[in-house]
């Protein structure tokens, strides 16, 4: 089948996508897209967290299919290119990155977090924030610092418009 869609504000089209394939593989493989990881394939992890349509979701446990003439979004859309994103800024000020493989889940699932809670007119509570990256799992740190570059990147956004 053909898979028609719109990746970081981009129309792309993949030929011979197999019924089964996800859009994790389709992201990494054949768009090259590897910012997204493939750790668990389960959805347990969060590593392949990408928006479809505005909304998070583990890439691993989507298929294909299901993003024909929809929005994604990926770790690579967040900031222009050459770019970094408040949210990556933060995560390298803060010393919430480690071997990366958490991150692009992490960062993905922070960026929604902060723009709902921005359209709000409110910071995330340190409640909130544990909610929201409680499908992230990181091996390397013990997430300090990682909840110090969300509420960092929180206080840099509050008055930013998305």
């Amino acid at each position: 089948m053909r898979l028609s869609c719109s990746v970081n504000g981009t129309p792309r089209e993949v030929d011979d996508v197999w019924e089964g394939e996800s859009l994790l593989y389709v992201l990494r493989e054949r768009m090259g897209l590897p910012g997204s990881k493939n750790a668990c394939e389960q959805g347990e992890c969060g590593s392949c967290t990408v928006y479809l349509d505005d909304v998070p979701v583990c890439a691993c446990l989507v298929a294909a299919g299901q993003a024909q003439g929809r929005e994604v979004g990926t770790v690579e859309g967040l900031a222009p290119a050459g770019e970094l994103h408040p949210v990556q800024e933060a995560f390298l000020e803060a010393g919430a990155v480690q071997c990366g493989f958490c991150t692009p889940g992490l960062l993905v699932a922070t960026d929604d977090l902060v723009a709902r809670t921005r359209a709000e007119g409110r910071k995330p509570a340190d409640a909130e924030i544990r909610e929201a990256l409680a499908g992230n799992l990181c091996r390397c740190t013990g997430y300090e610092k990682i909840l110090d570059a969300v509420r960092l990147a929180a206080d840099r956004m509050a008055g930013d418009a998305r």
